[in-house]
């Protein structure tokens, strides 16, 4: 692999398909296979990583928002998309560009029907979400009779699927939520597929899901970041494979006195003589300020330098005086060895944050 001569995150679409097969490998045959592909894929590109699923045959893709379905299909993505959390202003584009709506209350049930029949569609596939206790968006079990109580007055859109969302389910000390969160789940499945009459497709396991509860896959699962690299524990860790790496090099290097300060605010005073690296890349590009001052780090030639001061919109600067190295040298935050979710750990945040985080500002470059 070329060294890195300026800040970029390398997306190894190698990587994406081993964790795509690895994850399908856990399924039966005729469970489909959902990727999440919000937030610009989780930091990665939303429509490269789309195209490349696509052409590995995912069954369905996953957005938060409108205005994410509508650029992937601009750029020819045909697979069928779900959007989490859509908005009421949208629905009349939504439509326009074929993406299903996750129906989450009365009010947006209510106005994506008007703007169905409006539009006169017939058996618009649309997607039913229950809250099952992680009581961010989703209808309530005591809610299945009224949501009937629309669907029986219009022709306009049918249940594609009905889903929840698991809480907890990468952390096995809640087992028992988890298990309470499925059993209620099934109970309010079997209480609307008696009402419709047909049975929609069932689907509640995230990544953690499909690695801890098979018994929970039903007819579909929703993969996020294990596509990307990360199993939510160090075990399933192992079998899967950062897609992102993020590089940088080295832009000057500064020798320090004891008592000498180093960036804004005069965060850092160097104890001793020393010497700092400068890196351009900053707040601006997803490394927050949440990593200055000790606690995050870059390797640089296979040795970790510590962030020191505050972190710039531009730039940081590292604690170099016990590493050799020269200006131009290879900076790396994270890769395939030093992981995305550890570099999170040192600041005590999350690997999803860090990776959602890096700005459209980096050069992507695409790796096989």
């Amino acid at each position: 692999m070329p060294k890195a001569q300026e800040t970029v995150l390398e997306i190894n679409l190698g990587a994406l398909s081993h964790n795509f097969y690895y994850l399908k490998s856990k399924l039966n045959l005729d469970t489909k296979f959902l990727a999440v592909v919000k937030a610009f894929a989780y930091g990665n590109d939303a429509v490269t990583t789309a195209k490349h699923l696509e052409e590995l045959g995912v069954d369905y893709f996953a957005v938060a928002y409108v205005k994410e379905g509508l650029l992937l299909r601009e750029k020819g993505i045909k697979t069928p998309i779900l959007v989490l959390h859509p908005q009421p202003v949208n629905f009349k584009s939504l439509i326009e560009h074929c993406l299903e709506p996750s129906l989450y209350n009365a009010k947006v049930l209510n106005a994506f029907i008007s703007v169905a029949e409006k539009q006169a569609q017939k058996d618009y596939p649309v997607h039913i979400k229950f809250n099952t206790g992680l009581n961010r968006l989703g209808f309530w079990e005591n809610d299945v009779d009224y949501i009937m109580s629309k669907l029986n007055t219009t022709k306009s859109i049918k249940v594609k699927s009905v889903f929840s969302h698991l809480a907890a389910s990468e952390d096995l000390n809640e087992e028992l939520f988890t298990k309470n969160q499925i059993s209620s789940f099934k109970s309010i499945a079997e209480n609307i597929e008696n009402k419709l009459g047909y049975k929609p497709w069932l689907h509640i396991c995230n990544t953690s899901g499909l690695i801890n509860y098979p018994e929970a896959h039903f007819d579909m699962v929703r993969c996020g970041i294990g596509l990307y690299g990360f199993g939510n524990s160090a075990e399933e860790d192992i079998n899967l494979r950062p897609v992102a790496s993020l590089k940088s090099i080295i832009s000057q290097i500064h020798k320090i006195e004891k008592d000498e300060t180093v960036g804004y605010n005069r965060a850092y005073k160097a104890s001793g003589f020393g010497k700092t690296a400068t890196i351009p890349i900053g707040h601006a590009d997803g490394i927050g300020r949440i990593y200055g001052n000790g606690k995050g780090y870059v390797v640089i030639n296979n040795q970790k330098a510590p962030i020191i001061g505050n972190v710039c919109m531009d730039m940081l600067m590292v604690d170099i005086s016990n590493i050799e190295c020269k200006e131009g040298d290879e900076v790396i935050f994270f890769d395939s060895n030093y992981k995305a979710s550890d570099l999170a750990e040192s600041a005590h945040t999350i690997s999803y944050e860090i990776l959602t985080a890096i700005s459209n500002r980096v050069k992507r470059l695409y790796i096989n």
